[in-house]
């Protein structure tokens, strides 16, 4: 009787935890219901035998027909079709006001001719492009219909790792699917093809795929916390790395697409990179932190405040900069105009500089750098370095420099990576303008000492550290 009793105590123990369990999972039903409305499955063609233009498909699209079941296959047939007949093409948006303004990705409706949305009540309505943002890939449409249902927008971007949200959208064309999962991460710098990074990408485990681009990310209050935009994959499906558009940054750019039908953010003016440990113990710093200044723009905002090549910028306004991708999302968010003070630090101090923040336009800003074409003995460091041609200071845009020539096997130079065509312009906090500085610099330099050294190579600006081991 007794080991009776103790079977049933055990039973009823796991029964009951696994019961509490389930309880504590989240029901996402009522939030399905109350907003599943305001989601828009978003059709566009391109008339590409006209313009000879092949729209851009919703990312991630990369797998072969061949490789998808045949009901995935039949789905997106209309999208494999030749570059010179009709393009079609879908993602995923919802409805941001009764009056029919929609927000979605710049890549779902690309250079479409015709944009189709279609409600969950199977309504379609003809719509036309406000303005379109590629930096944070976003677009906003208008829609001609009144009394629409809508979504929340969160009021903050306060959202924490492990917090329960939902998407809805069309993936692979299968209209409405809701899919949920958790954040994995918060603030992922993601650079664009352009190595541009104004967006701090949400990253989640949602189950993410083709079509679900430019829907809404859900928290469990039912607002809208973020906008999907990218996976990454490797076969065209989801695995479980997804990333979305906070919304803060959709807030500020569906104003501006409103007022004005572009968006423009604030621009610094500077190449920046990475610290290392080696760096960061080199520029007296106590852990790696920040973002390295490696070049800054002539006439730029950054330059006119003071900023220099090899200043590491730690904060940027009320923004921490724990690493170089955080100051392009600090940078972009400010009005241009607004002034910021900056914290830096400089030869193992700190200081802090007045910013006024330039404009970052629509359609691009200056570039900074780029290409090509001399003896001094291999020294200290182990090169063997020659003057800097002009043609190669106005296309690299350098005011000095020394071009590498060969660089001795086992040397300092070698163990920092130093190659022949590099243009070395700085030696530990020295700039190098010519082979008389290069002469001084190097004779100068401590021992067995970490120290910064900076050049360019194929016109990109690049810190390493040195030790000359004597």
């Amino acid at each position: 009787m007794k080991g009776v009793v103790q079977i049933w105590t055990v039973f009823l123990f796991v029964f009951f935890s696994v019961h509490s369990q389930a309880r504590a999972l989240p029901d996402f039903t009522e939030l399905v219901e109350e907003n599943s409305a305001a989601v828009v499955k978003i059709n566009t063609l391109a008339h590409a035998q006209a313009n000879n233009r092949t729209p851009q498909t919703p990312y991630g699209n990369r797998q072969s027909p061949q490789q998808m079941p045949d009901i995935f296959r039949r789905l997106l047939e209309p999208r494999q079709q030749q570059p010179e007949r009709d393009v079609r093409s879908m993602g995923s948006g919802f409805i941001i006001s009764e009056d029919g303004y929609i927000l979605t990705n710049n890549h779902v409706v690309g250079d479409a001719d015709e944009i189709i949305v279609r409600l969950v009540d199977r309504r379609e309505f003809e719509a036309k492009v406000i303005g379109k943002d590629e930096r944070s890939d976003l677009a906003l449409l208008k829609v001609d219909a009144e009394d629409l249902p809508v979504v929340r927008f969160a009021e903050t971007d306060d959202l924490k790792v492990g917090a329960w949200v939902l998407a809805i959208g069309s993936p692979f064309g299968l209209d409405f699917s809701v899919s949920a999962g958790i954040v994995s991460a918060i603030g992922r710098s993601i650079p664009t093809e352009r190595n541009e990074n104004y967006v701090p990408f949400i990253q989640t485990d949602v189950a993410i795929n083709p079509g679900n681009s430019g829907g809404p990310l859900f928290n469990m209050d039912g607002e809208v916390v973020g906008i999907n935009s990218q996976i990454y994959t490797r076969s065209g499906g989801s695995i479980g790395l997804s990333f979305a558009i906070p919304v803060g940054v959709a807030k500020e750019v569906v104003a501006q697409l409103k007022d004005k039908g572009r968006v423009d953010r604030g621009w610094l003016g500077v190449v920046i990179q990475d610290v290392d440990r080696d760096l960061a113990k080199s520029f007296g710093l106590s852990k790696p932190m920040g973002a390295l200044v490696n070049q800054v723009a002539a006439e730029g905002p950054a330059e006119k405040a003071g900023i220099k090549a090899g200043d590491v910028i730690v904060r940027f306004g009320r923004n921490r900069i724990d690493e170089s991708g955080d100051l392009p999302h600090a940078v972009g968010s400010v009005t241009p105009g607004d002034s910021v003070e900056v914290t830096l630090m400089r030869a193992g101090k700190k200081q802090v500089l007045d910013v006024e923040v330039g404009t970052l336009s629509s359609t691009g800003e200056a570039t900074l750098a780029d290409s090509a074409d001399p003896d001094v003995a291999g020294g200290r460091l182990g090169l063997i370095v020659a003057p800097l041609h002009r043609r190669m200071k106005e296309a690299w845009r350098l005011s000095g420099g020394v071009l590498v020539k060969q660089v001795r096997p086992k040397s300092a130079a070698a163990e920092a990576g130093l190659r022949p065509g590099d243009v070395l312009v700085q030696l530990g906090f020295e700039e190098v303008q010519d082979l008389d500085d290069y002469q001084a610099v190097e004779a100068s330099m401590a021992a067995n000492t970490l120290l910064p050294l900076r050049f360019f190579r194929q016109g990109r600006p690049v810190f390493r550290t040195v030790i000359i081991k004597e």
